[in-house]
């Protein structure tokens, strides 16, 4: 079976990802066919190298009056991802709390990810908490790495029994983390990967200039496992993305490491009037430890400098 060969910067020196999250794929119907053709008009217009999803591919949710769910998650999924997957695009994953609430276990759904042609998912280390914690590693042009790609699993729901709300990063996976930062070069940049919010996504917002909307609370695990603690220690992470929240996509920078947002892609959940579902972009410059990032939106719009939110003292 065919699959992409490492990932490497451009001639130009350039690396660019494209970041969809929470597509809600169920079935097909019209909502669906609305979030394959923004897809695919995003896809055409930027031509990335990668494509992310950050989560909540697929809805497995509950059923209630009015919400339904996916009934064949495999197939769900891979109508979700067939616009990358035509273009032969690499693209890689992280799982949300809903791509395997119902139906399908998370291992499942990443043993079928690992048979698609273009798909470079991992399924990580499976002695740490979580399916699909892993990294990528970009190249330059010499053929040595260049940037470094990190994936972390935040999982779905509290599974402790006394603490109510969303999952956290776990101990043993910021251990991970941190030790394969210990044989990287501190110089490259890092760009890090995950479907709900670190904490710090609401303190960025409070304490720093922010760009972009903030339309619904940061809904973050009440516990501060410390992964952008890690983070900051180890020097390399340059900027985060996440999804998880659809009506919040500013970034912001705290303690030199710029917190992102995604824009939510997929027609099938909630939403605000006016607020065009899209995809947000990232550009990396090799040699560089900065990157530029832009939205761009449903109705073509690209934005580029956001409004800014200034911090209340």
């Amino acid at each position: 079976m065919f699959k992409p060969q490492q990932l490497t910067f451009r001639e130009d020196s350039t690396f660019t990802i494209t970041q969809f999250t929470d597509l809600h794929w169920i079935d097909g119907r019209d909502e669906d066919q609305e979030t394959l053709r923004l897809m695919e008009e995003v896809l055409d217009a930027e031509q990335p190298d990668l494509v992310v999803f950050t989560g909540d591919v697929i809805y497995t949710g509950p059923v209630s009056e009015g919400k339904h769910h996916c009934k064949e998650p495999l197939q769900a999924f891979r109508d979700a991802v067939q616009a990358v997957e035509a273009r032969k695009i690499p693209w890689a994953v992280v799982f949300g709390n809903h791509d395997t609430e119902t139906l399908i276990t998370r291992q499942e759904l990443m043993n079928s990810v690992l048979t698609y042609p273009y798909s470079v998912t991992q399924p990580g280390p499976a002695e740490i908490s979580g399916v699909g914690n892993y990294r990528l590693s970009l190249h330059g042009r010499d053929g040595q790495s260049a940037a470094s790609l990190y994936f972390f699993d935040s999982g779905s729901h509290s599974t402790v029994p006394h603490i109510q709300g969303y999952d956290w990063i776990r101990h043993d996976q910021i251990s991970w983390y941190t030790e394969q930062s210990r044989n990287e070069q501190r110089e490259l940049p890092v760009l890090a990967f995950f479907h709900i919010p670190l904490p710090e996504y609401q303190q960025v917002w409070e304490r720093a200039t922010c760009y972009g909307n903030k339309h619904e609370n940061v809904c973050c695990a009440p516990v501060n496992s410390g992964l952008f603690a890690a983070m900051v220690e180890m020097g390399n992470v340059v900027g985060t993305f996440c999804g998880h929240d659809h009506i919040n996509d500013y970034w912001g920078e705290l303690h030199g490491i710029r917190l992102c947002y995604g824009r939510a892609t997929g027609y099938n959940t909630y939403g605000k009037e006016g607020f065009h579902r899209g995809a947000r972009m990232i550009r990396l410059r090799e040699g560089e430890r900065s990157f530029e990032t832009w939205l761009r939106l449903a109705d073509g719009t690209v934005i580029r400098d956001q409004p800014e939110h200034q911090p209340t003292l």
